[in-house]
Formats: C-alpha cells, structure tokens, sequence
C-alpha cells in the first residue's frame, strides 16, 4: 500500500489483503480535523445508499476520535 507520508509507511497490511501500489490515506485521532471528515464521509456514504452498517462504524469511529484527549493542527516531520 502506498501512504501520502513517507513516515506511515512503517504501518503495513500484515495480511496482504491491499495491493502494494494502491494509495490509501490514515487520518490520527489527534488531528482537530479527522473525525469531522470521517463524519463527511459517512454522511456521502449514505448518499450513495451505501451500506449504512459503513456509515455507522465511521461515525462511531469520530466520536472515538473527539474523545481523545489530545487535539492538533496536523503537521510533517521536520525531516520530511
């Protein structure tokens, strides 16, 4: 799987179950902007009449996230 950041690529699907090439993009709980995305995309999910079982984890999945105790503007790695 390809990662947009260089520094996530130390996260790997152990099951191989997505293609080496195929880009995927990992949003943090501590990122102010996550679960407010997370909620956009279940919400678009729905639209499609997507599977609202979808829908439901992601939503969960966003308050988890507004629940975390720390929240930041996201940022790079000073190498990067």
């Amino acid at each position: 799987m390809k990662h947009a950041r260089d520094d996530y690529n130390r996260i790997q699907d152990l099951a191989g179950l997505i293609p080496e090439d195929e880009p995927v993009f990992l949003l943090r709980a501590q990122d102010k902007h996550a679960a407010r995305v997370l909620r956009f995309y279940a919400d678009l999910v729905e639209y499609d009449d997507g599977d609202r079982g979808i829908s439901t984890l992601t939503r969960d999945q966003a308050d988890r996230m507004d629940a975390w105790p720390k929240h930041k503007t996201p940022d790079l790695p000073k190498d990067a």
